[in-house]
């Protein structure tokens, strides 16, 4: 009886014309090999299951849920600035988890980062680099198309003038 329990039965389909015996073989191997992977990934999803993987873990912009379930202690920041999304550049750069939030109580909106306690020196260098963009794109603000229209106006004014005084200059043309 245990013999009968033990013996297993393979069926291999192979289409061909003249089936040789190397053809024959080859089959044979290629279906062992595939049988032997998928014992392979038998045993690999048991293990993991003996082990009691944890719930998948979340990375970067979350909810404030997902953060909580990552049983950490969290901290905040309070952010004034509606363009929140170059901040959340920075903090995909620096691998941060985080959760926005918004303060509509107060007549300018305000914005709170809640992140992890334990990323707190990575949080700020990210923070520094953000606010760090901010102020560099305030100075690096071109002039507006109207102010350069004004300035272009102005200089062909001087222009037109000395054409003129070099003309009164001249005298009359005869």
């Amino acid at each position: 009886m245990q013999d009968e329990v033990n013996e297993k039965t393979v069926t291999l389909c192979i289409n061909g014309g003249k089936i040789t015996a190397r053809i024959l073989k080859n089959a044979m191997a290629k279906a062992l090999a595939k049988m032997d992977q998928e014992k392979r990934k038998g045993q690999q999803k048991t293990a993991e299951k003996k082990q009691g993987k944890e719930e998948a873990v979340y990375h970067g912009k979350q909810s404030m849920e997902k953060l909580m379930k990552q049983n950490c202690q969290l901290s905040n920041i309070e952010v004034t600035d509606g363009n929140i999304k170059s901040f959340e550049k920075c903090a995909r750069k620096y691998n941060i988890d985080f959760c926005l939030k918004k303060d509509t109580s107060v007549s300018p909106a305000r914005y709170f980062v809640f992140f992890k306690a334990k990323d707190v020196d990575v949080m700020t260098a990210a923070f520094k680099e953000y606010s760090g963009k901010l102020l560099t794109k305030d100075k690096d603000k071109k002039p507006s198309i109207r102010r350069k229209l004004q300035l272009a106006k102005e200089r062909m004014a001087k222009h037109r003038e000395r054409e003129k005084t070099k003309q009164k200059e001249r005298g009359p043309e005869h």
